[in-house]
């Protein structure tokens, strides 16, 4: 359930032709969490963009000591280090805010979302240790699973999680970047600012307008393993909204010319073969967006498209990829896409 976005490219390109006409758009940009961001903030308020980076890297590199599993001490990495069962562990708001929302995702998803999930992508070779790529042996997946299920972490207030298994381990990679666009977003707010587009690898909050008073765009590119990264597919027009995508058609393996997903069902151990090549979805706020667009990936068109129908201010665009190479789009109510050109 590792989670890959491909929006970055597009994001700059829609910006770019606005955010050179006037001394208007400012563009805050740097590194976090293993990726990029992008914001751009409308504003006349020259005084008031000073210092906003320096405010918004501390925020960014609090969230990445919290989240991080490359970092030794950070929260995550001492909890998953922790060998005890039915230990209180302390977390901080931060993590527990990202807890509460991922509970949320997995109980509406039935469990396709799931913080617990790394073990067995790492058993499928796609962690960030390169492995063979073969079939693992259905022993193998079964044990694998006995150490997976994000239901077997408790939460218990105001700031303590509680795991029933010393082997369980989370990365919640796939909602802490929205998590992060969400604090920043809360940040500018917070400053008076009131049109901005905050994008961290990919998921993006879009708040008020352009400086032409229009709403921000947002490409989408297309989803497909030959398609340039700047290949536009779909366009929305966002403005108080968070937007998220996920994709499956880069990182993937073949045997005897089966195709193998990078996207792992939790639920099953095995890799999803629903032909979902991607998921877009919009949302208050973008950590929820972030795992609803993971879990739909796994759960699918027939399941998915229900899911986000019964959801207040959420819509989804799910693209499948057809037997004969072919894309088909499955959309939600209220999903509308823009013309490429604006």
């Amino acid at each position: 359930m590792k989670k890959y976005s491909y929006l970055i490219a597009l994001f700059i390109i829609l910006l770019l032709p606005f955010a050179c006409e006037a001394n208007r758009e400012h563009l805050i940009q740097g590194r976090t969490m293993g990726t990029t961001y992008h914001i751009t903030v409308v504003t006349d308020d020259l005084n008031g963009v000073g210092g906003l980076k320096e405010k918004i890297d501390v925020r960014l590199e609090d969230i990445n000591r919290i989240f991080s599993t490359y970092l030794e001490d950070s929260e995550i990495s001492r909890f998953n280090a922790l060998n005890k069962a039915d230990e209180k562990f302390r977390v901080s708001d931060d993590f527990i805010q990202v807890m509460k929302v991922g509970r949320k995702i997995h109980r509406l998803s039935e469990g396709a979302w799931d913080g617990t999930v790394n073990p067995l992508v790492d058993l499928w070779g796609f962690g960030p240790i390169p492995r063979e790529t073969k079939m693992p042996a259905a022993g193998a997946v079964k044990e694998r699973l006995n150490h997976v299920g994000f239901d077997r972490i408790q939460i218990v207030e105001p700031n303590f999680i509680v795991k029933n298994s010393a082997r369980i381990a989370l990365d919640l990679n796939s909602i802490a970047k929205g998590f992060a666009v969400d604090q920043v977003s809360q940040l500018l707010a917070a400053g008076g600012f009131e049109n901005y587009l905050v994008e961290i690898g990919g998921e993006v909050y879009a708040a008020g307008l352009r400086q032409d008073n229009k709403k921000w765009r947002i490409g989408i590119n297309k989803p497909q393993k030959d398609a340039a990264f700047n290949e536009v597919y779909k366009v929305v027009s966002l403005s108080n909204k968070a937007f998220a995508t996920s994709g499956d058609y880069r990182n993937f393996f073949e045997i005897n010319r089966v195709r193998y997903s990078h996207v792992i069902d939790p639920r099953s151990g095995y890799p999803v073969s629903n032909g979902v090549v991607g998921v877009s979805i919009i949302a208050n706020n973008c950590t929820l967006a972030d795992g609803l667009a993971t879990a739909i990936m796994v759960m699918g068109v027939e399941k998915g498209i229900p899911l986000v129908n019964r959801l207040d201010d959420v819509e989804a665009l799910i693209v499948v990829e057809e037997s004969d190479g072919s894309l088909a789009d499955f959309y939600s109510t209220g999903f509308k896409s823009d013309p490429p050109k604006p």
